[in-house]
């Protein structure tokens, strides 16, 4: 019963919290969304005002009325500071990052704002926390590395912007939903075989036929061979090294083919995929992707091989939606 008020809690303001802040890559700090409450140092620090504040009365003391008084008016200063503190600023997501899942991805955010702004830490609710201080109105730009378990879209539900200055009597804090996911790459499994079409290993040293008038031909390792095209069978037999080399196009090694692994998990094939897409662009050769419903022509360079590694994070997922997110 307890643990469904909290659940039911917990989703009612969650909800009241998404109506005032809403999906957007940027956001203005006001009053409207900012909060505030004293942190465990500033409950400690007004009990003692009302345990001080009873004493003087008690014992009709002037000195302890004025040091009561003195310390209240700074706690009531100190509010306004912490909350002005983070008043007036702008954050903004500049740039989502892209990487591996199962690696921290970056999201670069800007902070700026009309006055100078110290130790305001962004946080979110998985990575570590970054603080920023903004100095008279520049901007100033800070990475926060979000985990990822999964490849596909990343966004995360909340950033939170949060200050304890000057005195971390009080805490203001608000947030930023994003509306930009960054994407996450399958992570990279080197294939234990090479994909079947590609390879045709065979006891035979000299020519091994494949699919249409295609030939292979084996001859020794050499460095800097893709490690697909290795015939590791006999490497397991004998320990002798030896990789196939295409003639003709059909089932050559230009092509990196989702069907190539029959029998497969679909993730861990597109796990294959990107190792072989990273080892084929290490090496400089061409090379194209087919996925189910995706076709990339043989090509080379950077721009390639992110097209391809993009293809293979976004294959079957659906961009993430939220209210106002684009």
């Amino acid at each position: 019963m307890l643990s469904a008020i909290r659940s039911h809690t917990r989703k009612r303001w969650r909800s009241w919290i998404n109506r005032r802040i809403p999906v957007d890559d940027r956001r203005d700090f006001d009053r409207r969304c900012i909060f505030i409450l004293p942190t465990a140092a500033g409950w400690v620090f007004g009990l003692l005002l009302v345990v001080m504040l009873l004493t003087g009365i008690n014992y009709q003391n002037s000195l302890i009325y004025l040091l009561t008084f003195l310390l209240g008016a700074l706690f009531v200063a100190a509010m306004h500071q912490t909350h002005n503190n983070l008043s007036g600023l702008q954050l903004a997501l500049l740039q989502p990052g892209e990487g591996f899942a199962g690696d921290a991805i970056p999201f670069r955010f800007v902070l700026q704002g009309p006055h100078e702004a110290t130790a305001i830490e962004l946080g979110a609710e998985a990575g570590g926390p970054i603080i920023l201080s903004v100095v008279g109105s520049e901007r100033i730009e800070g990475t926060l590395q979000i985990p990822s378990r999964e490849r596909g879209f990343l966004r995360p539900d909340r950033v939170r912007v949060e200050t304890r200055f000057p005195f971390g009597l009080l805490m203001a804090w608000s947030w930023l939903r994003p509306a930009t996911p960054a994407l996450v790459y399958p992570r990279p499994v080197l294939p234990p075989r090479a994909p079947e079409g590609s390879v045709e290993a065979g006891d035979s040293e000299a020519v091994a036929v494949s699919q249409g008038q295609d030939q292979v031909e084996l001859r020794p390792w050499r460095e800097g061979d893709l490690s697909a095209r290795v015939d590791w069978k006999r490497y397991s037999r004998n320990g002798e090294m030896t990789v196939a080399d295409w003639e003709g196009e059909q089932g050559s090694p230009q092509w990196l083919d989702f069907e190539g692994f029959p029998g497969v998990d679909h993730e861990l094939r597109l796990s294959y995929l990107t190792a072989l897409v990273l080892d084929r662009d290490r090496v400089g050769e061409p090379w194209g992707l087919r996925l189910p419903g995706v076709m990339i022509e043989p090509d080379r360079g950077a721009h390639h091989r992110r097209q391809c590694l993009r293809s293979l994070a976004t294959w079957q997922r659906t961009p993430p939606g939220g209210d106002g997110g684009r």
